[in-house]
């Protein structure tokens, strides 16, 4: 194949990348090539190819030559930050391009201003297929004229580069949001165990499959086909171990961190501008309401000098920060809840990462200080992992971040100041790092806002955790606000007002109170029976994953479980739990209802959750593959073993039996007939209840049908509303989009509850919806006679469910089900709430 010859796509000064401020770029972290210092205000097509990825902020495109090379334009530096303003685009992902063709138009005046450099680096991305044979530079170059020449390596348009002698495999990465920080976390923690060199290889890039921050920085994304190469003396099992661990799918879930945060994401890169003085709009992080002071929050900056006292002493001093830093983490995450736990096993994968340490290493080496190393290091990788285009990635920047300010506070030998906060204080700040949140007590702080951020970001979740009311993503503005000044953030709605009149404090007030005043009474009445004020009885389940999850339940009322997720039994582990350990789990947690029904959905794996011992084939859309009930009947040994379990607890008859994911009636029967032969083995004669999941269309449609031979059914309406809508609820482009009140979701609710009664079956829900106040009286509505909800919500929802008539939740539910809209649903149903009282 003939060379490929690059015309220059900007009218400047050609450099060399060397000269580039920029370390990711100067380093050669992306690819070799040069840098143009711009004199136009126009980037064109420096070859002919496709366009493969434009920058979601417009300061970035990759093309793809025809011969396979990949050419990264980054129009000026840290420009990320702009947010796409100064910028116009003139491609999209996938068009067809020729040399000289424009593809990015950009304000050089706005730029000179606000970027931190104009100069603008052209990078091959695949240096491992295609090398630069000829290059010019030192020298002004027009629109067109020569650039560079790329020549083929070892077989020109190779699609992967895997050096001579080492093993590799190929594998389509099934996970739904790529290799991101938790699953490139845990192929690291794979890697290291064997003596090979491994690597990843996606698209002519690699990185050593030992470092966390490395794999993140390839952006490896669902269905991307890679090669896992290794060479050294256990390389045939290493390759075979991590594309098993591939493959697995890893557990990760396709949906962001469960939270109302993460439902919240929006595609703006800023929020619209305040519809009104002293209001700023962001991103709900954590719900909740507070009237509070503003704090402002200002991380001072950690100085470090260049030059070091000598290698041995600066390499001495690093690996003792680290090591003083690891035990800090370890101790925090042995007695930090699970949002803290995941977190912090986060940040020690990245602690423990080679590359990094290599890297400052190598500075060390060099006569720099282990400070200056440590700072170079992670800034070259947190540059990296802005420059993607990827939310998630982006977001675990601040991980990152956070490592940096936490090993240079280590060497210095200095703490971050302690800060006694006022009463009330809600803390703004441009970002929170993940460790300054978990530093303060929940009780100090009343809410905080950030002028960036995002909504799944780590700070996010440790919010919600922490039931600190949060807003993040509200723009420069949250910086202008005065230390001191009187501030009301709503968190739902997204807003922080800064200097509320008195007429708002005082409604904030009365929200605030009466929000308090509700949950005391519903927490006081919380064990009393559950019945609407017409006196239909409505029973209100808990919702639980594990033997916590059911004490919780139990403490606030609940009348049962209306849903036991099984999963924790299975997935995080290598070999899938035998029936003894299962029946003790079971057993555990049947116990502490005391009594009280226990629904135990079986295993519902695949798709967005898989256990490693079950290789499901990668699938092009694993939320339509193998999953729940098919996973079941694939492997009918593991329904078998769990049957068991479920049918050894005492009493018989707490538990019930549900199935997820079913979409015909054959499939119900296929599990009859296992439970069936389980029950003769272990000689039971009694009837045990079995029901199924409503989550398909098809089981909503055909409902009569299901019922006649099921004894409940129970609605999902979390895969329930993704499946109807056509929209995957893991998608944070269409998260805000995806409402479980949606009118068509309502229809498929209201055909279930007709078709079960027509044989006279109780209908539940099991799903999200459950727990949204909003929603009870629809679905009482509609016919709904069961509710699981969380934990935390029971006792609201039995004191809902009190107030409730059943006649005008049905007349509710009619006039729900004729509205055009989600929102419009929901207005309704905030009228209707208001008007009786609730």
């Amino acid at each position: 194949m003939p060379n490929l010859v690059l015309s220059s796509p900007l009218k400047g000064w050609i450099a060399p990348l060397d000269e580039t401020p920029d370390a990711v770029f100067a380093e050669r972290m992306l690819g070799d090539g040069l840098a143009i210092d711009p004199l136009g205000s126009t980037l064109h097509a420096p070859c002919d190819g496709q366009v493969i990825a434009v920058h979601a902020t417009r300061h970035a495109v990759t093309l793809r030559a025809d011969n396979g090379a990949e050419i990264l334009m980054h129009v000026g530096l840290e420009t990320v930050g702009l947010g796409g303003e100064g910028f116009e685009v003139h491609v999209k992902d996938g068009d067809a391009v020729k040399a000289g063709d424009k593809l990015i138009s950009f304000d050089l005046d706005l730029l000179s201003q606000r970027a931190k450099s104009l100069i603008t680096p052209v990078v091959v991305t695949n240096p491992d297929a295609f090398r630069i044979v000829r290059r010019e530079q030192d020298h002004a170059a027009a629109v067109g004229d020569f650039l560079m020449e790329l020549a083929a390596i070892g077989g020109a348009g190779a699609t992967l580069a895997v050096a001579e002698g080492e093993v590799s495999r190929e594998v389509v990465v099934p996970l739904q949001h790529g290799i991101h920080a938790r699953p490139a976390a845990r192929i690291a923690e794979s890697a290291r165990k064997f003596a090979s060199d491994v690597a990843l290889v996606a698209v002519n890039r690699r990185a050593s499959a030992k470092s966390p921050v490395g794999v993140m920085a390839l952006a490896i994304r669902h269905g991307d086909r890679i090669s896992v190469a290794a060479s050294g003396p256990d390389a045939d099992f290493a390759v075979a171990a991590i594309v098993e661990l591939i493959e697995s799918g890893m557990g990760e879930s396709a949906a962001p961190p469960s939270t109302a945060a993460s439902a919240a994401v929006v595609e703006a890169v800023r929020p619209a501008a305040p519809s009104e003085p002293g209001l700023l709009r962001g991103v709900m992080a954590a719900p909740g309401l507070a009237i509070g002071q503003a704090v402002r929050f200002v991380s001072s900056d950690i100085a470090v000098v260049e030059a070091g006292a000598g290698a041995e002493v600066e390499r001495a001093a690093l690996e003792a920060a680290l090591a003083q830093v690891r035990a800090r983490i370890e101790q925090a995450a042995a007695k930090g809840d699970t949002a803290r736990k995941a977190i912090l096993g986060a940040h020690l994968a990245f602690l423990e990462d080679p590359e990094l340490t290599a890297s400052a290493h190598r500075l060390i080496a060099e006569g720099k200080s282990a400070g200056f190393g440590w700072r170079r290091a992670v800034g070259g990788y947190v540059e990296a992992l802005r420059g993607l285009g990827d939310r998630r990635l982006a977001e675990r920047v601040d991980d990152l971040i956070d490592l940096e300010r936490q090993v240079l506070r280590a060497l210095s030998g200095e703490e971050d100041e302690a800060r006694t906060l006022p009463a009330g204080a809600i803390l703004l700040a441009d970002e929170l790092l993940p460790s300054q949140l978990m530093g303060v007590e929940a009780g100090q702080v009343a809410g905080f806002c950030t002028a960036k951020g995002g909504p799944t970001s780590h700070v996010a979740i440790l919010a919600a955790a922490m039931g600190i009311p949060a807003i993040v993503a509200a723009g420069p503005g949250v910086l202008d606000v005065t230390e001191g000044a009187s501030l009301i953030l709503d968190a739902e709605n997204g807003t922080l007002r800064v200097g509320p009149d008195a007429s708002q404090l005082a409604d904030a007030q009365t929200a605030i109170a009466a929000r308090h005043e509700r949950k005391a009474a519903a927490k006081a009445a919380a064990h009393q029976e559950s019945r609407t004020a017409d006196g239909t009885r409505i029973e209100v389940f808990g919702n639980v994953g594990s033997l916590n999850d059911a004490l919780a339940a139990a403490a606030n009322g609940a009348e049962g479980s209306g849903l036991l997720r099984t999963e924790f039994l299975f997935l995080e582990r290598k070999t899938p739990p035998d029936e003894d350990e299962q029946a003790r789990q079971y057993q555990a947690i049947a116990s502490a209802l005391d009594g009280r029904p226990l629904i135990i959905r079986t295993l519902d794996v695949g798709g967005d959750k898989a256990a490693p011992y079950l290789p499901i084939p990668a699938e092009e859309n694993p939320a339509l593959g193998l999953r729940g009930v098919r996973v079941s009947l694939w492997r009918p040994h593991l329904l078998k073993t769990q049957l068991r379990a479920i049918l050894r607890v005492k009493p018989l008859g707490q538990c019930r039996i549900m199935v997820p994911m079913i979409a015909s009636l054959d499939e119900l029967r296929a599990v009859r007939a296992v439970l069936e032969e389980a029950k003769r083995e272990l000689e039971i004669t009694e009837r045990v209840e079995l029901g199924v999941m409503i989550e398909t269309p098809a089981a909503a449609v055909t409902a009569d049908l299901l019922a006649a031979e099921a004894d409940f059914l129970s609605i999902g309406t979390n895969d329930l509303t993704q499946y109807v809508l056509a929209m995957d609820r893991g998608n944070p482009e269409l998260a805000a989009r995806i409402d479980a009140l949606h009118p068509a979701v309502l229809r498929m609710i209201a055909q279930t509850c007709a078709g079960a009664a027509r044989h006279h079956r109780w209908v539940g829900v099991c799903g999200g919806l459950a727990s949204d106040l909003v929603a009870v009286p629809v679905l009482l509505g509609l016919g709904v006679t069961e509710l699981s909800a969380t934990a935390a919500t029971v006792p609201e929802v039995k004191a809902l469910v009190r107030a409730l008539d059943v006649p005008a939740c049905q007349a509710l539910a009619r006039q729900a089900l004729d509205q055009t809209s989600p929102e419009a649903v929901r207005d309704l149903c905030k009228t209707f709430r208001a008007k009786v009282g609730a």
